[in-house]
């Protein structure tokens, strides 16, 4: 399932098996899994931890993990089910000292969800926006090592009109912390465009499943840019 602009009321079922999908993304060359369970993002807590188990079992290449995870407790629990790292966001702007905690603990297995909406911090499924800038939260975050910081602008994610580039330029100024750009990338224009920044990764749902990109053609594009 994916939303549009993060609306719940706003989503597309492209399948009813999660499972099989992640075995067709690894067969076509995915070098990595992203899995966010919507309904924890909405309700607080992970939701469909079973089909991620199966998920783990089905496929070979790492998986990073969100959605509703916000207690040290539930995050080892997924990661004791071989989630390569997990993806915190609404706990991380709540408390960015537990994130510091997390990522002593589980070096390297941390990473943290920048969702921006109109330069704001968005929380909670991207139901509400905090008094966080997305860059000023960034320098905050940053503090605490985490992995990588997975920024996402709303206004962008779901609708097949290109990513944010000012706004990772600006991040790249702000934080030293690899950076994964997500959200808008809808055609392997954008690919190039991104694969020309110094990120770390790219995230790219809609357009994989519309279509609109091939995944195969998508690495090309990034191998010719590495």
């Amino acid at each position: 399932m994916r939303l549009t602009q993060g609306q719940k009321d706003a989503e597309t079922i492209f399948s009813d098996n999660p499972v099989d999908v992640a075995r067709s993304w690894q067969d076509q060359g995915a070098d990595y899994l992203h899995v966010v369970d919507l309904d924890g993002a909405f309700e607080g807590a992970p939701k469909n931890l079973g089909i991620v188990e199966q998920i783990i079992k089905q496929v070979k290449i790492p998986i990073e993990f969100g959605g509703g995870l916000r207690t040290t407790q539930t995050i080892k629990m997924v990661l004791d089910l071989g989630i390569d790292r997990v993806i915190i966001g609404t706990k991380a702007i709540d408390s960015p000292s537990w994130v510091n905690e997390l990522c002593t603990t589980f070096p390297g297995r941390i990473a943290v969800g920048i969702d921006a909406k109109n330069g704001k911090v968005a929380v909670k499924g991207w139901t509400s926006v905090c008094e966080w800038t997305a860059m000023s939260f960034a320098r905050e975050i940053e503090k605490a090592s985490p992995c990588a910081i997975i920024y996402t602008d709303i206004s962008k994610d779901g609708m097949l009109q290109g990513p944010n580039i000012s706004s990772l330029q600006e991040l790249f100024m702000t934080v030293k912390t690899p950076v994964i750009a997500s959200g808008g990338i809808s055609s392997l224009k954008d690919v190039e465009a991104l694969s020309k920044l110094p990120i770390a990764g790219m995230i790219i749902g809609k357009a994989l499943y519309t279509g609109h990109i091939k995944l195969s053609e998508a690495k090309q594009v990034c191998n010719s840019h590495t």
